[in-house]
């Protein structure tokens, strides 16, 4: 990202979805899409009130950042196809920040591990692990990955996520389980990505989350389990 935006965000990859236009979370209007909205529907009608809540022109837009899953299936593919299609039109920059790396960024700060839990449904979450030392980089303890809650319970337990604090929609969902084994719950408020995160990380190594082809780009799925019915 170059300075002097805006650039426009989209996250839909969980039921609360968001835009937002501006730098970062400190100077960006950001919209909440709520939990009875279809993200499909919505988004475009969001992006064009949060432009004009900016007061930015379309054509003024320096780069689209979106949030590349994982997450829901159809969120992620429609914030993936919308954003794609808005870099095309306009000719700018497409940048695609992790849904999760987004979600732990709303509560990281400091050597802290921070542990972002994406429910899947039944025992299945998105997990991964990030630290934010110093509040101005990330760090990747562990990668994205489609997994179960007894496998995050086992590193919690092995000692290999001490001090970590979990926040999403997962962990909210099991936080009887994971505080049982000692793990600490973000308050369900951050329990969400929200696009203000994806410009702020964006914004500190754009290089790092540029898409060199945005045509061909495809969002992290992540499908790592056996069939038990769509997401």
């Amino acid at each position: 990202m170059n300075a002097g935006g805006p650039y426009l965000a989209l996250e839909t990859s969980t039921t609360v979805g968001s835009v937002a236009v501006g730098d970062g979370p400190g100077d960006a209007v950001e919209l909440t899409l709520g939990v009875d909205a279809r993200h499909s529907e919505s988004l475009l009608v969001a992006v064009d009130f949060a432009l004009r809540s900016a007061g930015v022109q379309v054509s003024e837009l320096r780069g689209v950042v979106v949030g590349g899953g994982p997450g829901s299936f159809t969120g992620v593919r429609v914030a993936g196809a919308t954003a794609k299609g808005i870099v095309h039109a306009l000719g700018i920059p497409l940048y695609a920040v992790s849904s999760l790396m987004a979600l732990a960024a709303g509560v990281g700060g400091g050597e802290r591990p921070v542990v972002p839990l994406l429910d899947a449904r039944g025992e299945r979450v998105y997990a991964a692990c990030y630290r934010f030392p110093g509040f101005d980089r990330v760090e990747v303890l562990s990668a994205p990955a489609a997994t179960t809650l007894d496998e995050v319970l086992a590193e919690l337990e092995a000692g290999r996520s001490l001090r970590a604090v979990y926040v999403g929609d997962g962990a909210v969902r099991h936080r009887s389980r994971i505080e049982s084994a000692g793990g600490v719950v973000a308050p369900a408020p951050w329990s969400y990505p929200r696009a203000s995160f994806l410009l702020w990380l964006c914004a500190r190594d754009p290089a790092s989350f540029r898409v060199a082809h945005a045509a061909s780009w495809e969002p992290e799925y992540i499908r790592a389990w056996a069939p038990q019915g769509t997401n």
